[in-house]
């Protein structure tokens, strides 16, 4: 696979061209691209195929922040390599222009793009991709250039450029190290490490796990001068770092990592940093509590119990005489996983500091000590035969039903979660198509409203037109009485249970955030900076170090009915 990258076109959310720059070939304009690609049906994938162009051409897309990103080629290439560079351009875009990335940001700033576009790819190959290196490669109009630009001056002063490039000799002095600029200062010397997981579990109605899993990712923060040697080491939920690597599944590392240490002892990190902030590492780990199942297959209930999320979830159907109720009900877990999971006092500055988070006594709201629990909400989606919802009741927190999207949404503040209030209850009546009147029976039973079947069944087509009054009044107490009769009303309100029933919930989901938690235990044991293999640093300067935990859960704990 030899192919190359022959254009990338971006668009606004209007499907309008913004930019294109083309690379190789004679690839499709973006005129011509955007209602090929619109074509396809929705979900679009990443990578589709357009067999009727000449020649036939792969089309990789990327939707960021209301903006397409659409890049062709006529050969055959590594998809993974084409999907990454995609998004490298856009964390490239981001750190230049700013975020959020939006289409007159581009427009504005076509000069840095086009650098940025050409020195990532040169002639359709992938190149440098680091947004360190590009630093020291693209130049960026500073604040002196505009200012002495709109004067109109005939010739401008040699330290206009912020920016040191490339190709100056000061900077071939330094080791290459694409991932890092040259010559990198800083008045103050401070390493941060935020590790940040991601919740994704299913639960039966009995609420047993049918799947539970954590995505990690390790944001690094490198604020230090020269080129430091760091070293970070994580524990696992016992504290017990060897036992990582049964822990950790399918990690990925920064170009900066050094893999064969990893190999050797999983769970340290040894790198040369970028300056600033980027992702180190990221990770999953499976939350599903093996050792709670028993040997025969059969399920303990002690596992539900081992799986400890900071809320848990249950969810009632069919409630009410008639079946038309439902109740959600929201139990807060004071006590996170064991020992606090994720905790640790790996956050203490080097310099006598303290890192970010962590306090001396009584713990601060959101440190592992205190772990803080916020965002509280909770999504319900109905069913398309669910008309509206009559009565809805929170015991504590806004609940709003949206008719269009047929969902329920009820979001518990953050103050109520500091009052102490462990127990949050919400229940709603459902009305469907049908109003519900008392007259559905003959509704249902006739639906023509001609009077055949049902009660009206008894004036058949030989009955004679004329008929005596007391006729009809014997025919008419019959049905009066049956109205009355406890047995008919008990009848009908399990048909109206039963119609209710597919008007009931088959799932919810809750969304959360936690300060000072991982779901998976792992945390931060210590974070080294060598001095001999580190240059530039004085040795008696003493790097301020922070760590913090958050687990986060968009929608990604869900139970079902």
């Amino acid at each position: 696979m030899n192919g190359v990258v022959e254009a990338l076109h971006i668009y606004d959310e209007h499907n309008a061209p913004v930019l294109s720059h083309t690379y190789a070939s004679r690839p499709l304009s973006a005129t011509h691209l955007i209602p090929l690609y619109l074509e396809h049906p929705v979900p679009r994938p990443n990578l589709v195929y357009l067999s009727n162009t000449n020649p036939p051409t792969l089309v990789f897309s990327l939707h960021h922040a209301n903006l397409l990103l659409l890049l062709t080629t006529s050969s055959e290439v590594e998809p993974l390599l084409i999907l990454e560079f995609l998004h490298r351009v856009v964390d490239s875009l981001e750190e230049f222009l700013g975020a959020p990335l939006l289409a007159p940001k581009i427009e504005a700033n076509y000069d840095v793009v086009a650098q940025l576009l050409t020195e990532m790819c040169d002639g359709g190959a992938v190149g440098t991709t680091e947004p360190n290196a590009l630093r020291d490669l693209v130049e960026v109009e500073g604040f002196m250039d505009k200012l002495l630009g709109n004067l109109n001056l005939p010739s401008k002063p040699a330290f206009a450029n912020s920016t040191p490039t490339l190709h100056h000799p000061s900077s071939q002095s330094t080791p290459a190290l694409p991932w890092r600029r040259a010559n990198v200062r800083h008045t103050s010397n401070e390493l941060y490490a935020d590790i940040i997981e991601t919740l994704s579990v299913t639960l039966a109605p009995s609420g047993r796990p049918l799947a539970a899993l954590a995505s990690g990712t390790i944001a690094f923060t490198s604020k230090v001068s020269g080129v430091p040697d760091l070293l970070l080491t994580l524990a696992g939920p016992s504290g017990n770092k060897h036992s990582l690597g049964r822990v950790i599944d399918l990690p990925v590392f920064h170009p900066c990592v050094r893999l064969a240490r990893w190999r050797e002892q999983p769970g340290v990190l040894s790198f040369v940093p970028p300056d600033g902030r980027f992702t180190l590492a990221g990770y999953e780990v499976d939350l599903m509590p093996f050792a709670a199942m028993a040997e025969d297959g059969g399920w303990n209930k002690s596992a539900a119990a081992m799986l400890k999320l900071p809320v848990s979830l249950e969810i009632k159907t069919g409630l009410g005489p008639t079946g038309s109720d439902f109740e959600v009900r929201v139990q807060v877990n004071r006590v996170f996983g064991p020992a606090g999971g994720g905790g640790g006092s790996g956050g203490t500055g080097g310099g006598g500091g303290v890192g970010r988070g962590f306090g001396v006594g009584v713990p601060h709201a959101g440190t592992p000590g205190a772990p803080a629990l916020q965002d509280l909400s909770v999504s319900v989606p109905l069913p398309a035969d669910v008309r509206n919802l009559s009565e809805i009741r929170p015991t504590r927190g806004d609940a709003t039903y949206n008719p269009g999207d047929r969902t329920l949404e009820w979001s518990i503040s953050n103050k109520e979660l500091a009052q102490g209030t462990s127990s949050f209850g919400l229940r709603c009546t459902v009305v469907g198509q049908n109003n519900g009147d008392d007259d559905d029976d003959e509704a249902d039973s006739d639906p023509t409203g001609f009077g055949f079947g049902g009660a009206s069944s008894a004036y058949a087509y030989d009955e004679t037109y004329q008929s005596s009054s007391p006729t009809k009044s014997s025919k008419s107490k019959p049905t009066s009485s049956s109205s009355s009769d406890p047995a008919a009303s008990g009848d009908k309100d399990d048909r109206r249970a039963a119609q209710n029933k597919i008007l009931m919930p088959s799932s919810a989901s809750v969304s959360f955030a936690v300060k000072g938690w991982l779901a998976s235990g792992i945390k931060v044991e210590s974070i080294t900076l060598d001095p001999r293999k580190s240059r530039g640093l004085g040795e008696s300067v003493k790097p301020y170090k922070g760590v913090k935990y958050l687990t986060i859960s968009k929608g990604g704990v869900e139970i079902r009915c």
